[in-house]
């Protein structure tokens, strides 16, 4: 706007002072053009003047003394003075004319004595004497010609200065009517861009407003504009079908009067009306109304003054959710939970119960093994040498069974431990875990050895494995039971190779397995492979319970992970187990040696 405006003014002031300043110059130019030509014609009226001046005064000195020349010639020298002084007067702006002037007021005052002389009557001697000063000494001719070859000189300088400030004239009214034409290009330029940009706007503007009704009609949450007097200004097409009549698509007049008396509430009304004429803000409150539906809903009301643009006073924006099934849903959850606290009051009394059989188990059935061991010792030694084949056997089955039994109720009370004991949580290293294992499994072995068992090789292959958080009592039992099986069934293999490894799968899991090169075992019965007492070998190949890889996968399980195995048989058996990502505080990774 500020250019638009400046722009008018040089088109309507510029070419006028252009014009002005121009036409001033031609107008001075012409008028010393005019000023020569007065010059001029002073100079030629004063020559003409002389000459009859001399006319008149030869005549009268020739002896022709009549009363009417010496009038004529009275008048004549009198016109003389007049036009030397104008001559004069006009000559003042050149200095030399000036000089030239002065010359020729000299010699025609001379002039005007001669001819007063002659006049006055004079002998024939003087009157020659007088004709020849008056044209030979006095002569000014030569004077007016230098007088009118200056002025000449003079006027055609200044005709061509005239002619020359008379082109730039019409030059400057060619260039202010194309500054003019430029200027008004520029303003029509500039007004169609912004009639342009006005467009755009109003275009843009329009869209906006279409994308926010849009955006509005297509909400699913009901929306209405109300003013001071809780009118409807405008709503949605959610609100509408809640509180419209039937058969009609919008909604009219006062809130109060909308939706079958479903915003009646004096409360509700004084809370909105708060809001437009106080600037309070109605966040989240619960108010339930009858709808025109006829069902009774509990509806979450939020309100805020806003201002729009085609109204001068405030307006309320009000938004209505209804929450009725969100409600019932808390009031489910509610019953749920409640009975959730009854089901946990019943875990927990059995929890007690299971920790009075441990107990019981731990004690009460234990002091009859110890006996059924000691007596069994007792009557070996008491027997001695009279034992016979027989008795020696029953006496082996008996302290075998005695201290089977001892063993599976200690593997019991530990899958039971495993399973009821909170979890305590830590960075674990399971590299360190496993070399403690492993160290345990080696004494073990070489306990077994000492006491006449043949020797038997192990190969360990560990790789490098990470921190991970978990229940360290719960993971040093993981890997005693699974290392423990892998040197177990490789027992007949010359040397035993036992690999542990861990790799990082694509969800940041960490992926576990223990692979060995034993008996293995067919992939028919990997179902069973995993509950309690379930074995694929015979007790008299391979000692065990059948426990530990049950407690494995109880303690795998608790940690959020998952096992399984792959094996063929002859060809071994791989044990895999994932526990998921945790905190990266401690998911560093440890190198073992």
């Amino acid at each position: 706007m500020p250019l638009l405006v400046s722009a008018v003014v040089l088109i309507l002031l510029l070419p006028f002072l252009l014009v002005r300043q121009w036409t001033a110059n031609s107008e001075e130019a012409s008028h010393w053009v005019r000023h020569t030509h007065e010059v001029e014609a002073a100079a030629h009226e004063l020559e003409a003047l002389i000459r009859e001046a001399d006319s008149v005064a030869i005549a009268m000195g020739a002896g022709s003394a009549s009363p009417t020349l010496r009038s004529r010639l009275d008048t004549t020298l009198a016109k003389i003075d007049g036009s030397l002084d104008e001559l004069v007067r006009l000559s003042r702006d050149n200095p030399t004319q000036q000089v030239l002037a002065g010359s020729l007021q000299t010699l025609i005052q001379r002039r005007v004595d001669i001819a007063n002389q002659m006049a006055a009557g004079v002998t024939r001697e003087e009157y020659l004497r007088l004709v020849d000063e008056l044209y030979g000494r006095y002569q000014v001719r030569d004077l007016f010609d230098d007088f009118l070859r200056r002025e000449s000189e003079l006027l055609a300088e200044r005709t061509a200065y005239a002619e020359k400030r008379r082109r730039q004239a019409r030059w400057a009214v060619v260039a202010g009517l194309l500054a003019q034409l430029a200027l008004m290009g520029g303003v029509i330029f500039l007004l169609y861009r912004m009639e342009q940009r006005r467009g755009a706007s109003e275009r843009e503007l329009r869209r906006a407003s279409e994308r926010a009704l849009a955006v509005m009609q297509t909400v699913r949450e009901p929306i209405v504009l109300i003013d001071s007097e809780l009118k409807v200004v405008m709503h949605n097409a959610a609100f509408a079908e809640l509180y419209a009549e039937e058969g009609k698509d919008t909604v009219e007049g006062r809130l109060t009067e909308i939706g079958h008396g479903a915003w009646q509430d004096p409360v509700v009304r004084q809370r909105l009306a708060d809001v437009i004429n106080r600037g309070r803000e109605l966040w989240d409150y619960e108010h339930v109304q009858r709808t025109a539906d006829g069902l009774t809903r509990t509806m979450l009301v939020n309100a805020r003054r806003m201002q729009v643009p085609d109204r001068e006073d405030d307006v309320a924006l009000v938004t209505v959710s209804d929450i009725t099934a969100q409600k019932a849903a808390q009031q489910r959850i509610g019953d749920l939970n409640r009975q959730l606290e009854g089901k946990i009051a019943q875990v927990t009394e059995v929890n007690r119960e299971l920790e009075a059989f441990s107990y019981s188990v731990s004690h009460d059935l234990r002091a009859p093994l110890r006996h059924v061991a000691g007596f069994a010792d007792k009557l070996a030694r008491h027997l001695g040498e009279a034992q016979d084949e027989r008795t020696r056997h029953y006496l082996d089955v008996i302290s075998s069974s005695a201290r089977r039994m001892s063993t599976l109720i200690d593997d019991l009370l530990v899958y039971s431990r495993l399973g009821r004991n909170a979890m305590k949580l830590q960075a674990v290293d399971m590299q360190s875990l496993v070399q403690d294992t492993r160290a345990v499994l080696d004494a073990n072995q070489q306990s077994d050895i000492e006491e006449g068992a043949s020797a038997h090789r192990i190969e360990w292959r560990i790789a490098p494995l990470p921190v991970v958080v978990a229940d360290e009592n719960m993971m040093r039992q993981v890997w005693l039971n699974l290392l423990g099986n892998a040197v177990k069934y490789s027992v007949r293999s010359e040397p035993a190779v036992i690999e542990v490894g861990c790799r990082t799968t694509d969800q940041g899991e960490h992926h576990f397995s223990v692979r060995d090169n034993g008996v293995g075992f067919s992939m028919d019965y990997a179902g069973k492979l995993f509950g309690v007492f379930q074995r694929l070998h015979k007790a008299s190949d391979y000692p065990g319970t059948g426990i530990g890889l049950a407690s494995v996968r109880r303690v795998v399980e608790r940690h959020g992970g998952r096992v399984w195995a792959e094996s063929a048989p002859g060809e071994g058996a791989t044990f895999h187990f994932v526990l998921p990502a945790a905190d990266t505080t401690f998911n560093t990774s440890f190198h073992g040696t």
